[in-house]
């Protein structure tokens, strides 16, 4: 309820901002939102905020998901919009949003440079003039939603250029002009270019094999037959090309496409007889030619669904036969059925059945809008039971705890589906599971299957909730879900600012009260396995030791700082260099989860990692203690250092660090993803022997599916994987798109992002393969290594990175592949270094893991081999044989 203040701008370290679905918010929204420097995703849809989107949203450089959809916002789409470079998804949708689009000019941005959006949703506004100079061919866009505006002009050609596209929705506007060519649109799902004011030919779609559905109705395009390139279609579901001039007769081969559900072609010039065929597609429903010429017809008894051919010369003398009466298709909308329950068992008010156990419950309701999905059959019970699947498996419910109903398309041709969930165990859902629920639905942190496409979520108030009362049955899902802030805080709502700083006050005299014994509490609330952590080569220091070996934490001793805190050096007792992480307040985990991190720490021993020594947990500090590791950053060593680094040392220190990351992923106990590899993550000592830094104090969390351990979001600009603004997670593969990063940095010299320059991209367009002697990347490449730019090893090297920097993760190697690649690279240069380079990686994995022994090679035998010999734990050393003793 109420209105969002000004002092938000205040929460300077605030990422995530989600208050979607609170009707209750009002007002504007506040120009101090732009003063959130790291904010990267901003989910405002379905309140009431008016007025106008700030341009001070243009300072967000880090935004990459704004919704503003489902408000009433008025005025124009500031162009400031168009500096945010990193944006994913653009939601302005359904609000009351006039004037044109901006193009960027010499002095002005537009949303012409968001060259890396995928989402463009502008659909339902009063948005007018022509989108001339919008699109760009280096654009990846995957869904243009422009809907239901006042758009004029003609359909820009440059959007036959965008390869990538999968939904067009250009209906219900004033385009003119002929359609542009777009062929190119190879992975076009739906087409929908209705109610315009279009001429020319009907547009040539024979090469869009995976569209599935298409709308050309009400236009003004030339008189035509209907083109026998629908034939070629084999995955259309729905087309509908009423009032689009059709003339001649209708081709029979059009009914036996295969996944067709609905022709609708009514209010044409369609002649001669309509001739149902023998062979019909069997998931033809709805066949739709109403008010045309059509003077007989054939084959009826062939197709026993809905035939409509009322207002043809026809049905002049049949006006009572089925097909020439006036009606609306008979299709049974599709409802999870409930059959294996009694349904004659009556529940209490406010409750329904389960379907999972047929008890009764308090089921969590909403809707669910689909806004360009790529089928039009309400009744396709595949579909939708693909649907109820995922739902309850994604969301962490129990199996068919979901129940659809109330399934049809709305007034704006979107898909809307009554959803409700039913909680796993008891007869209701409690405050936070509503809130991790409402969370994963309204970020699309939920992906539905891809033929459902986009989707916005409306929850209806829980009903418990209701009946218990108070101010807090007005809170929505998205208040409940609240504001995430970076380090880890979870902000409900700013009114409760007051009671968060209460909270931190009592924490803080709680761990100076514990501060005495460092494990006193572990495990005093039965939460954990209490008592001390399973150390294993890692010990405890004392707040005063790492006191005494910084000088009190000196200036002086300080080598670094981040989000997490600062890292001083420091010098044992007896002598041991060392570098100290310590944790600032709002990094701080709490006690079980620092005792899980550090004892998981403690078991990865690996030559190119950073080795964890020990920790602190006293008087309200966590650090981490690391060995010192002299030679500084590999960023440091390209470009500030002055170290010369050749093109078989860059090779070397590649092939550590992925030697340390392959360790990570494939055999740490649980594996770990890093999720934040960087050049200056990996460190140098004194003979340039790469480690992997980083991996600490990172709030670890388990991966239910997959048993794997990972980080909360880290990664940094320029190496974070593309697939994460898409699905929000990360993965193994996350971490090889990184490195590959670092690979073309070891190419370039360069910082990922220079100048404007993404190195990614920059190599990309430069490579030509008929570039004998650089690849087509002279300009490129660091000069320092540009002999070496000849070799096969060099271009190989590249073609791996580029694999690494694959937008898509499945088609990146493992970082086992890596390791194999970069191996045989050293292994073939020229001057016999290759060899001892590249050595045994068996040797080097030095600890424990998956329950291996303290050496997990003590039982076999290692030989030179050729080639090819992989295999479990010997994919890291392709080149030797494992043979027993």
């Amino acid at each position: 309820q109420g209105t969002l203040s000004d002092s938000i701008g205040q929460l300077s370290q605030l990422m995530f901002l989600d208050l979607s679905f609170n009707s209750g918010l009002s007002g504007t929204i506040p120009a101090s939102i732009g003063n959130l420097a790291q904010l990267t995703t901003l989910i405002l849809a379905g309140c009431s905020f008016s007025g106008g989107i700030p341009k001070e949203l243009g300072n967000l450089l880090q935004m990459t998901f704004l919704a503003l959809n489902s408000n009433k916002l008025t005025g124009t789409i500031p162009p400031q919009l168009g500096l945010l470079s990193k944006l994913f998804w653009l939601d302005l949708a359904d609000n009351a949003i006039t004037g044109s689009v901006p193009i960027s000019t010499g002095t002005t941005p537009g949303l012409d440079l968001l060259t890396n959006t995928k989402h463009f949703h502008f659909n339902k506004n009063q948005l007018s003039g022509t989108l001339t100079g919008l699109f760009k061919p280096n654009m990846t866009l995957i869904h243009i939603l422009f809907d239901s505006n006042q758009f004029t002009g003609p359909i820009p050609r440059e959007l036959g250029s965008i390869t990538s596209l999968q939904v067009l929705r250009l209906d219900r506007n004033q385009f003119a002009g002929a359609v542009p060519n777009i062929t190119n649109l190879v992975n076009l799902n739906e087409l929908n270019l209705a109610s315009n004011k279009l001429t020319g030919s009907l547009p040539n779609l024979s090469s869009m094999n995976v569209l599935n559905v298409v709308d050309l109705s009400n236009n003004s395009f030339t008189a035509s037959v209907i083109p026998g390139w629908f034939t070629n279609l084999t995955n259309i579901s729905s087309i509908s090309m009423s009032s689009a001039r059709l003339t001649g007769e209708v081709p029979q081969e059009l009914f036996n496409l295969p996944q067709l559900h609905e022709v609708v072609m009514s209010k044409n010039q369609l002649s001669g007889t309509l001739t149902m065929p023998g062979s019909i597609g069997t998931q033809l429903q709805t066949v739709d030619f109403q008010e045309n010429v059509i003077v007989d017809v054939a084959g009826i008894s062939n197709y026993k669904k809905t035939l409509l051919l009322a207002l043809n010369p026809v049905c002049s003398d049949k006006p009572t036969v089925a097909f020439c009466t006036v009606q609306k298709p008979n299709v049974i909308a599709y409802s999870t059925s409930m059959a294996k329950c009694n349904t004659a068992r009556g529940c209490q008010s406010g409750q329904d059945q389960n379907p999972a156990n047929c008890g009764c419950a308090y089921s969590y309701n909403g809707k669910m809008v689909f806004r360009a999905p790529s089928f039009k059959d309400v009744s396709s019970t595949a579909n939708f039971q693909q649907l109820e699947e995922t739902l309850w498996r994604l969301l962490s419910l129990r199996e068919g705890a979901v129940v659809l109903n109330r399934i049809h398309f709305n007034e704006d041709n979107y898909l809307q589906v009554q959803v409700s969930l039913f909680p796993s165990t008891g007869t209701l859902f409690n405050v936070s599971e509503v809130s991790r629920i409402g969370f994963l639905l309204s970020n699309q942190t939920y992906k539905p299957p891809p033929i459902f496409g986009p989707y916005f979520f409306i929850a209806d108030p829980y009903v418990p909730f209701i009946v218990a009362g108070g101010k807090k049955s007005k809170f929505s899902t998205g208040a409940v879900a609240g504001i995430a802030v970076a380090g880890g805080v979870l902000v409900i709502a700013l009114i409760l600012v007051g009671l968060f700083a209460l909270r931190q006050k009592r924490r803080n005299k709680e761990l100076k009260e514990r501060s005495t014994d460092p494990f006193a509490s572990w495990g005093a609330t039965q939460k954990d396995s209490g008592g001390a952590p399973q150390l294993k080569g890692a010990r405890f220091f004392s707040f005063e030791e790492l006191k005494s070996c910084t000088d009190n934490f000196a200036d002086s001793h300080e080598i670094g700082a981040g989000g997490y805190g600062k890292v001083y050096k420091g010098t044992l007792v007896d002598g041991i260099r060392v570098a100290i992480k310590r944790a600032q307040s709002g990094s701080m985990q709490g006690a079980p989860e620092f005792k899980n991190e550090i004892e998981l720490l403690s078991r990865v021993h690996h030559r190119n990692l950073v080795s964890l020594i020990g920790f602190c947990f006293q008087q309200g500090e966590q650090m981490l203690v690391y060995e010192f590791v002299a030679g500084g950053t590999l960023r440091e060593n390209l470009v500030v250092r002055g170290t010369y680094l050749g093109w078989k040392k860059r090779l070397r220190i590649a092939l550590g660090s992925a030697r340390g990351l392959a360790y990570l992923h494939e055999l740490a106990d649980p594996p770990i993803i890093h999720r934040d590899i960087k050049s200056t993550n990996i460190l140098l000592d004194e003979n340039l022997k790469a480690k992997v830094a980083d991996f600490g104090l990172s709030k670890l969390v388990a991966d239910t599916e997959k048993g794997h351990v990972s980080t909360q979001v880290k990664g940094t600009l320029g190496y974070l994987d593309p697939e994460y603004y898409m699905t929000q997670q990360l993965s193994e593969k996350s971490d090889v798109y990184s490195f590959g990063v670092v690979m073309l940095e070891l190419v370039s010299g360069r910082q990922p992002i220079e100048k404007g320059k993404y190195v990614v991209r920059e190599v990309r367009q430069a490579i030509d393969p008929a570039d004998r002697d650089y690849y087509g990347l002279r300009a490129i490449v660091d000069p320092a290594i540009r002999d070496a730019a000849r070799t096969p090893g060099f271009r190989r090297f590249v073609q791996l990175a580029m694999q690494c920097v694959d937008e898509s993760a499945a088609a990146r190697p493992t970082m086992g592949t890596v390791v194999k690649e970069v191996e045989a690279m050293l292994l073939n240069e020229p001057d016999g270094e290759g060899s001892n380079s590249a050595g045994s990686s068996a040797t080097e994995f030095d600890g424990a893991g998956r329950g291996a022994p303290s050496h997990p090679y003590s039982d076999v035998e290692i030989t030179r081999s050729s080639y090819g010999g992989a295999g479990d734990a010997s994919d890291y050393m392709p080149y030797f044989e494992v043979k027993p003793k």
